[in-house]
């Protein structure tokens, strides 16, 4: 889910996690067929081409007969080849999709999304001028001193500060986070949640991060191999992720998504049935498919697959199930499916894992340059004084934001070949291309952004390429092979 976190609860997590998460975790795209991206949210459905009733077909059936009897009476001399060629039937043009792509992105949606774009730039800088502030102003090493007056337990200690440092963060980042959070999404109409239901999530999520880092204990952990390895502490945490990314990807689904939403199977029996039949043709075994209340927070479309074993489903959100036809919605489990037989899932446990030595070395040489540098200033000389968490907060925030396009585009791969295998599954092209129309409209996605925008942003290609490939890509009409349905 996109559940919108204060960066105070992503100042604790981005110790843990060390990097966006892999795919099994991130279940959101750029307004596309997964969901939405960072950017993006939604507002009003683009509208389907008006549907001809029965009675309309008569009517304007009867009124072209009587025009070409007209026609014929006042000109009995013409031909019969001109009769005949005044009653055929005239082809309906081709649907612009790419017309309505465009048309779709209104100016109110383009400020919207251009909102969205800076504060995804504005939120490291500000969350690292927090972590910044703690330190200068002395009072991590003020709450350093209370938590070690709590008991001389390393674990008692580290637990007492993450939860003083937690409701210090959340205090810095609120006017940020609920401007991103709720401000912005209630002034364009994308959630109709009310403020106590927001921080009350937003109280979840602060908890939740409380008790993963610090009661389990990860947070103990991650301070006992700083002290037992000074120098190579980086290598082993990055060594030891691995575990940890299993494990949540595993217990994500089954433990953290319902604290925020009620998951339940879906429903719709006739969907589900062609859901199934479609698993057969892919040689799926029966998938889990689940549908979730993520109306009672936002306006968006969204899908996703996550975990595996016991715990990999797809989840349909509620409002995509309202909004999109079952073609349509059988393209976007098409697609979750690819991420499933490609083995997206383990190949992004895999990135993330591996990806992980990268942030904690240079996180490791950020945080060692800092400390002997300034920390003097700060009240602590050794990395391992738990009075450096907002020190290695700001390390590997930095870190994260500069590696970030890196991340995205190993997303965006695994995105496109997604695509290409929910296209060769359903051969559906028209139903892939109305969604990728919808998605933007309704998300408030830019189909077509910068170069740089893409590159530093985007989890997901553009709308606007996925329309092109939806429009474009058809082996089998040509009696070529397919890419990766055999």
């Amino acid at each position: 889910m996109n559940l919108a976190v204060s960066p105070g609860f992503r100042a604790l997590l981005v110790i843990l996690a060390l990097l966006p998460a892999p795919r099994a975790l991130a279940r959101g795209a750029g307004g596309e067929v997964d969901g939405v991206s960072a950017e993006a949210a939604a507002d009003t459905i683009a509208p389907f081409d008006a549907l001809v009733t029965d009675k309309q077909r008569a009517d304007t059936t009867a009124a072209d007969r009587a025009a070409v009897d007209s026609t014929l009476l006042v000109a009995q001399v013409a031909d019969s080849a001109a009769a005949d060629s005044a009653v055929a039937p005239v082809a309906t043009p081709p649907r612009d999709y790419w017309g309505e792509l465009r048309a779709n992105f209104t100016p109110e949606n383009r400020t919207y999304s251009d909102i969205k774009t800076v504060l995804r730039f504005i939120g490291p800088l500000y969350g690292t001028l927090a972590g910044l502030l703690v330190l200068f102003s002395g009072l991590s090493a003020n709450l350093r001193d209370v938590a070690h007056g709590m008991g001389r337990s390393r674990w008692v200690r580290v637990v007492v500060y993450l939860a003083l440092f937690t409701g210090v963060t959340f205090v810095l980042s609120f006017p940020l986070t609920w401007y991103d959070g709720f401000a912005i999404e209630h002034q364009y109409g994308l959630s109709g949640q009310s403020l106590g239901q927001w921080m009350t999530e937003q109280g979840k999520a602060a908890a939740l991060g409380l008790f993963v880092l610090g009661v389990i204990p990860i947070l103990w952990l991650i301070y006992t191999t700083i002290a037992r390895s000074p120098r190579a502490w980086w290598l082993w945490l990055g060594l030891g992720s691995l575990p940890f990314i299993v494990a949540g990807t595993l217990l994500g689904p089954l433990v953290v998504d319902p604290v925020f939403n009620r998951f339940a199977p879906l429903e719709n029996q006739q969907l589900k049935a062609r859901i199934l039949d479609l698993a057969a043709r892919a040689h799926i075994p029966g998938r889990n498919v689940f549908q979730v209340d993520k109306s009672r927070q936002t306006n968006r479309y969204n899908a996703y697959v996550n975990g595996f074993g016991v715990s990999q489903r797809i989840v349909l959100w509620d409002t995509t199930l309202k909004g999109m036809s079952e073609d349509e919605i059988l393209f976007v489990v098409g697609h979750e499916m690819g991420h499933y037989k490609l083995g997206h899932i383990w190949t992004g446990m895999l990135f993330a894992s591996a990806f992980s030595l990268v942030v904690f070395f240079l996180a490791a040489l950020i945080s060692g340059w800092a400390m002997r540098r300034f920390g003097r200033w700060w009240g602590f000389s050794r990395l391992d004084d738990v009075a450096s968490l907002p020190l290695l907060y700001v390390a590997v925030s930095l870190v994260l934001f500069v590696t970030q396009p890196a991340v995205h585009a190993f997303s965006r791969r695994q995105e496109t070949e997604a695509d290409l295998y929910g296209l060769e599954l359903t051969r559906d092209n028209d139903a892939a291309a109305r969604a990728f129309v919808k998605l933007a409209a309704q998300n408030k996605t830019n189909p077509e952004p910068s170069p740089f925008v893409k590159w530093a942003l985007f989890s997901h290609p553009p709308d606007g390429e996925r329309l092109r490939l939806a429009l474009t890509y058809r082996p089998w009409e040509e009696g070529g092979p397919n890419r990766y349905l055999k």
